[in-house]
């Protein structure tokens, strides 16, 4: 398996779990999410964007990093494009450091439907700020290692069928979900995790850490 990390511009809280994630992974900054290395202490093997949200104090140890330079007009983002570089490079598994928050709450929507989409071509995707992560459900069934009282959502981006949540608060047993309803929001994980989906498209988001270990 191909590891890679991709530091995007969202927020960064930097976390025992987050240092555990990015570990022993090869890494590339998306513009202004050079920061992100500063902070987790990793040095990407590429930085590329326009470059036209550069932070003002610059760690200098990367001011000579291998650089892929793009014209402020073009049709991809910079966190796609690190992401395509990374597959270019052979990977198969991705943490998306940075992935929440941050000015453009459309550049973060991309994020979490772009990991979607890479999920359903085969390759595994965590999306994460530290404080909350995120990781993309396929039909089938996926467990998960939260401590019991994490609060989670499933996000549907789409009518959802068969979709059971057990380890729960508030277990489902196969309901179907329509597209906009609240009814997967806020629960709290009771045991062990694990849920299910039959058809459609959707992530779990998680809050792993209690206040005392940001």
């Amino acid at each position: 398996m191909t590891r890679f990390t991709i530091l995007l511009g969202g927020e960064l809280f930097r976390t025992p779990r987050l240092d555990r994630q990015v570990a022993g992974r090869r890494v590339i900054a998306a513009d202004a999410g050079i920061r992100h290395a500063t902070t987790l202490e990793l040095t990407p093997e590429l930085w590329l964007g326009d470059f036209d949200s550069v932070p003002t104090d610059l760690d200098q140890r990367f001011a000579s990093l291998p650089r892929e330079t793009f014209p402020q007009d073009k049709d991809k983002t910079d966190g796609e494009l690190a992401i395509a570089a990374a597959l270019d490079r052979g990977a198969t598994s991705l943490v998306l450091v940075g992935a929440f928050g941050g000015p453009r709450a459309d550049h973060a929507f991309l994020h979490l439907a772009l990991a979607l989409r890479l999920a359903e071509a085969g390759t595994e995707v965590l999306l994460t700020s530290g404080r909350q992560e995120a990781h993309p459900l396929l039909p089938g069934t996926k467990s998960f290692d939260y401590a019991d009282g994490t609060l989670f959502s499933v996000l549907a981006f789409s009518e959802l069928s068969g979709l059971s949540e057990a380890g729960a608060k508030w277990p489902l047993n196969n309901v179907d979900v329509p597209f906009g309803s609240s009814l997967t929001l806020s629960n709290e994980v009771r045991g062990t995790l694990r849920v299910s989906l039959g058809s459609g498209r959707a992530l779990l988001l998680a809050h792993p850490f209690p206040a005392s270990d940001f």
